[in-house]
């Protein structure tokens, strides 16, 4: 999914779900469908950021000279694009916690309680008796 997700980041031009598939089936030799790779948040969401307008490779200047600079300012571009993307998603996750606490202030639940552990994972339960 991080890598599907890396690939809508460095996308340059018009981004489609059918371009987005065949390039992932270039990239990874996998075939998903639009319908598949929607169900994942992270991915739905940055094709909806990126859709929406982020910075996209033909926006940036080409500049002339050497190949090394231009490599340099479309992996700058596609950093950018990350990183505006980690912002929203950051955002969203903040108001996600927000909602949560709010909701558990109501219902009675304080940090104390909300902060403790989890139980620790009995792998043995699991295994197959011998």
């Amino acid at each position: 999914m991080a890598l599907i997700v890396s690939i809508i980041d460095g996308w340059g031009g018009n981004l489609t779900w059918d371009a987005l598939i065949a390039d992932i089936e270039l990239r990874l030799h996998s075939r998903y469908t639009r319908q598949a790779l929607h169900k994942h948040v992270r991915i739905r969401d940055a094709f909806a950021f990126r859709k929406k307008g982020a910075m996209t490779r033909e926006e940036v200047k080409r500049p002339r000279g050497s190949i090394e600079l231009r490599k340099a300012m479309e992996r700058i571009a596609r950093l950018e694009a990350e990183n505006a993307r980690l912002e929203a998603e950051n955002n969203n996750l903040l108001s996600q916690f927000a909602r949560w606490a709010y909701n558990a202030s109501i219902r009675g639940l304080d940090a104390t309680y909300l902060g403790q552990a989890l139980p620790p994972i009995d792998r043995d339960r699991t295994r197959p008796a011998k």
